[in-house]
């Protein structure tokens, strides 16, 4: 009951500091199987505060996720594993039309049904890298708690079932052969909570009381499919429901492990350790992502500190210097000195003093055959703003391209990235190794912008960008203006840089993939005569040197 309490607590927003003291004696202390690397960084917030981005990632702006797993198998959107269970719900409706009830089959049995049959990570990453991406990350595991890798630790992979192929190992043979720096994201520490829907059982209708199949044993798959695997191995299910469990939207409030969610017990925890230090130390990850506010399983554990520590040491011991690349969510100051920050499906609404990424998709997160058949992904006009304002504000880009449930993304992705690359193979000078400018901007969408919601979500809900809105990056002493749309009049007024000694005087103006241009420096701004055909469609950029400070 005492840590139930001091979880709770935490939503209140205290420091990681002070929690640090606080939670000092009702962590569960972890145990490694799996040898720690040792060196610098212990596994405390102190000892993590002497983290420094490293200069790479600060320089690569963009990356390519593939958030790719078993939920796509069924391609019918975000958090399938959870939703199947939820009656009367889409998924759950659409999972008794394509495979049955899920009292006779559940998600173990749609994990037996995925193949990748079509997975060709060589030339998705190939396509990536043409793209403009400058590191990759792939999807190690979801909360349905199934690894995409070979794990000792957990039986329950895909060397062993589903593909029967080593996915974080093609994936990262892939990027390695392009040169791309390798990332995996991990967010199987929710599973415990995650997964309590599969024990429920129908309210209504002719399975009324039947229980799904989340609280099966090993003794229960004898003459199954999946004889001598235990599905609490997967589920995780051998524990009481959370308060408001049965409320289909109560995972949100138990994401911290507060307001009533159950409290994983030691050894879940340690496993999910084990399974995450052998993940590092096999593929040799430049990055970690983890779906995490702060590091997984804080407060109840120490896992997260103890990962973040081997992972920076392990960095260290393979560089010679700190290389590695760590993100978490819901971050408090203090944090945001221990791994970057990184907002889900949105943007920061200023120039940040650290380094931090917004994690977004072009669809839903896992492959869902509707966005397609409704051509409504993103635009890569979409994306393209989307990098150019977190880029002016000091961060990176990492972006989702769902793969269907066989391996391959569709041809309206492909259309989608083939744009974006055709962009920033004219325009990257303007994003790569770029840093803020005194101003992330100026024009009307910077009047309506809204505020980050928990880990993000403000994606999308201001003001549409357009011909004024304009994003600066700075490389050395010349400065990029990033117009977001084509003025009518093909003239260009940069406002913020009128002819005064404050702003310095402007020596050349270049379009980028274009000539130099005809301009004036007045008291309204920098006027720029645009070429009659500008080269790009969704963005263009002006290249600006001279004395700007």
């Amino acid at each position: 009951m005492k840590r139930r309490t001091l979880i709770k607590g935490l939503a209140t927003g205290l420091s990681s500091l002070y929690l640090s003291n606080l939670y000092a004696r009702n962590l569960f202390a972890s145990q490694a199987d799996h040898l720690m690397a040792a060196g610098p960084f212990q596994p405390t917030w102190e000892s993590l505060g002497q983290y420094q981005v490293p200069d790479w990632f600060r320089d690569a702006k963009f990356g390519i996720w593939a958030h790719w797993g078993p939920q796509c198998q069924p391609e019918r959107g975000d958090w399938y594993g959870r939703g199947m269970y939820q009656e009367g719900g889409d998924q759950y409706k659409y999972h008794l039309e394509k495979y049955g009830h899920p009292s006779k089959f559940g998600f173990k049995d749609v994990i037996n049904e995925w193949k990748a049959e079509n997975w060709d990570p060589q030339e998705l990453v190939a396509l990536y890298k043409k793209a403009g991406a400058r590191y990759f990350m792939a999807m190690a595991n979801h909360h349905d708690n199934f690894d995409l890798y070979d794990s000792k630790y957990h039986r329950w992979n895909a060397t062993k079932l589903g593909p029967k192929k080593d996915l974080i190992g093609g994936w990262a043979k892939a990027a390695k052969e392009q040169g791309l720096p390798f990332g995996v994201t991990v967010h199987a520490s929710h599973a415990w909570t995650w997964y309590e829907t599969a024990q429920r059982s129908d309210k209504n209708g002719p399975y009324a009381g039947v229980p799904y199949d989340g609280k099966l044993t090993k003794a229960d798959g004898h003459n199954k499919w999946w004889n001598g695997y235990d599905p609490q191995e997967l589920y995780a299910q051998n524990h009481t429901l959370s308060k408001d469990s049965l409320d289909d939207n109560s995972m949100g409030e138990h994401w911290y492990w507060g307001n009533g969610a159950s409290v994983p017990d030691k050894a879940y925890c340690d496993k999910f350790l084990n399974r995450t230090l052998e993940l590092i130390d096999k593929y040799s990850p430049e990055l970690v992502y983890f779906d995490d506010n702060a590091l997984p399983l804080w407060p109840v554990s120490d896992v997260g500190l103890k990962i973040a520590a081997h992972f920076y040491n392990t960095s260290i011991k393979k560089h010679g210097k700190l290389q590695a690349a760590l993100f978490g969510k819901m971050l408090d100051e203090q944090q945001r000195k221990c791994m970057i920050w990184d907002i889900e499906r949105g943007q920061s609404n200023q120039i940040e003093p650290l380094p931090w990424q917004t994690d977004t998709c072009i669809g839903n997160w896992h492959y869902d055959r509707r966005v397609f058949d409704n051509k409504s992904y993103k635009s890569a006009k979409t994306v393209i703003h989307t990098l150019a304002d977190v880029v002016s504000k000091n961060g990176n880009l990492l972006l989702n391209v769902p793969v269907r449930g066989d391996g391959s993304i569709d041809s309206e992705e492909r259309a989608v990235v083939e744009e974006v690359a055709a962009w920033m193979q004219v325009n990257g000078e303007a994003i790569y190794g770029t840093r803020p400018w005194k101003t992330f901007g100026e024009g009307p969408a910077m009047e309506s912008v809204v505020a980050l919601s928990a880990q993000g979500f403000n994606e999308g809900k201001g003001k549409p960008f357009g011909a004024e809105d304009i994003r600066f990056t700075t490389k050395g002493k010349t400065l990029y203006a990033i117009m977001l749309g084509c003025p009518p009049d093909k003239t260009a007024l940069v406002k913020t840089l009128t002819a005064n000694d404050r702003t310095g005087k402007v020596a050349r103006v270049s379009l980028l993939g274009n000539d130099s241009l005809t301009f004036e420096q007045t008291s309204e701004g920098l006027k720029v005569q645009l070429p009659e055909r500008p080269v790009c469609k969704n963005a263009l950029v002006l290249k600006i040197e001279g004395a700007i400070v």
